[in-house]
C-alpha cells in the first residue's frame, strides 16, 4: 500500500513573521509531506516585535497528546523547535517516547539563543534538559551557541572557529545520540558556513551571506533538511536544498527590502521546493 509521509510539528504557531510551525507546515506540504503541529504556544507575532500576545499552550500539550494516542497516530518524523520551560522540554521528552518507532526519525533544533549569549527565557537549567533530548535524536540542528552550550564548553571569544574544532564538537554531540549533526549559520565575511557531520565524518557547505539576521530562517532550514531525510535523500543533498532555497528567499527579501523580522518571503519560491 502507498504511504503518505507525516511529520509531527513540535513548535509555535505564531500568526504574523514567518516563524516556527508557518514556515514549516507550508514548506513540509509542497515537499509532500502531511505536517501536524502539535503547538507549544500561540502567538499574535514572534517576540521580534515590540508587542506580542502568546497564550502558553504547556497545560494542553499532555491531553492533545493524549488525544493522538488514543486515535492510534503515527509518525515518519518528529520535528521539535522552540521550547519554552523546562517542564515543556519534559512533556517533548514523554511525546518521543511514546510515539516514536523504529522508522521514526526524531529531528531535534535546540533553539537556545545565538552569538554566544542565551536567549532571555532560557535558563541552565533548561539547557541541561534539552542535552536530554539528543539521547532520542536521529540528527541535531544546533547554531554554535547551542552546541556550546549542548556541550557545556565556552563559546569562542570572537566567534570563529575551526572545521577542525567542528569536527570535534559535532563528534561530541554524535556520541550523545544523534548520528547526523549539522551546526548551522556560522557567519564568517562574506560566506555562511555549515558543517555536516555523518558517520564519523565531516564536511562543509559554504553560501554567500545575503543580508543580516532575519526571522524563521533556521525553521525554514530546519524543515526543508527533514523533508528531504524523510523523502530518501542524502544529509548532504538535504542541506545544499535547504541552503539553495534560503538563498534565493534572502535575496528576494532584500529586493522588497523587508523588516528582518517580517521573515522569509519564501512564497514567492514554494513551488520551486519539491
Amino acid at each position: 500500500m502507498k504511504h503518505q509521509k507525516r511529520v509531527a510539528l513540535v513548535n509555535d504557531i505564531t500568526g504574523f513573521g514567518r516563524c516556527s510551525v508557518a514556515v514549516e507546515l507550508p514548506l513540509l506540504s509542497v515537499m509532500k509531506i502531511q505536517a501536524c503541529p502539535l503547538p507549544t504556544a500561540i502567538l499574535s507575532v514572534h517576540t521580534g516585535f515590540p508587542n506580542h500576545y502568546l497564550d502558553d499552550y504547556t497545560d494542553r500539550m499532555r491531553p492533545y497528546m493524549d488525544s493522538w494516542e488514543k486515535n492510534q497516530l503515527s509518525f515518519d518524523g518528529i520535528c521539535t523547535g522552540f521550547l519554552g520551560s523546562v517542564h515543556q522540554i519534559e512533556i517533548v521528552a514523554d511525546f518521543i517516547r511514546r510515539f516514536k518507532q523504529p522508522a521514526t526519525r526524531v529531528m531535534v533544533d535546540p533553539v537556545m539563543g545565538d552569538y554566544g549569549k542565551l536567549y532571555s527565557s532560557y535558563t541552565q537549567e533548561m539547557c541541561e534538559e534539552m542535552r536530554k533530548l539528543l539521547t532520542y535524536a536521529n540528527l541535531v540542528t544546533p547554531n554554535l551557541t547551542e552546541a556550546c552550550q549542548l556541550l557545556g564548553i565556552p563559546y569562542p571569544a570572537d566567534g570563529k572557529v575551526s572545521n577542525q574544532e567542528l569536527e570535534y564538537m559535532a563528534g561530541a554531540l554524535a556520541d550523545q545520540g544523534p548520528s547526523q549533526v549539522i551546526i548551522t549559520g556560522l557567519s564568517e565575511g562574506e560566506t555562511i558556513r555549515n558543517f555536516i557531520y555523518e558517520a564519523g565524518r565531516g564536511s562543509v557547505l559554504e553560501v554567500e551571506k545575503i543580508g543580516g539576521d532575519r526571522s524563521g530562517s533556521g525553521d525554514a532550514f530546519a524543515a526543508i533538511v527533514a523533508g528531504s531525510l524523510i523523502n530518501g535523500e542524502s544529509l548532504d543533498q538535504a542541506v545544499g536544498k535547504a541552503a539553495d532555497f534560503i538563498s534565493k528567499c534572502l535575496k528576494y527579501a532584500v529586493e522588497l527590502n523587508l523588516p528582518w523580522n517580517y521573515g522569509l518571503p519564501f512564497e514567492e519560491y514554494l513551488r520551486e521546493l519539491k
